[in-house]
């Protein structure tokens, strides 16, 4: 996965209200309309915050009779917090640097 992908899910998931449509599509999958029965927003907002997610592969549609019901992509989100785990790891390593650097008595 590049950087930009990287960034752009998490981008995605730094909104509060598309953060909690995936934890709500995390315990079952859901129509539009019952994901906005369950938050203070709208229909039509909660499809606009649907397609944000389906385009960084966190969410998948599919037809179900007359509804298209919503469910999260698991291995997806798995995977960005291996990638998450990967950047924490990378400042820690840049952080102790920094810290032995400024520990270091190299004056006379």
């Amino acid at each position: 996965m590049s950087g930009t992908e990287v960034a752009t899910a998490f981008a995605a998931l730094g909104d509060e209200t598309r953060w909690n449509i995936l934890v709500r599509l995390g315990r079952e999958p859901a129509s539009a309309s019952a994901l906005a029965a369950d938050l203070p927003i709208t229909r039509q907002a909660v499809g606009k915050h649907l397609e944000v997610l389906r385009a960084v592969g966190l969410v998948e549609s599919r037809r179900q009779g007359r509804e298209v019901v919503h469910r999260a992509v698991g291995g997806r989100l798995s995977a960005l917090g291996r990638d998450l785990q990967r950047v924490g790891e990378t400042w820690e390593r840049r952080l102790a640097s920094l810290k032995e650097l400024a520990e270091r008595d190299d004056r006379p």
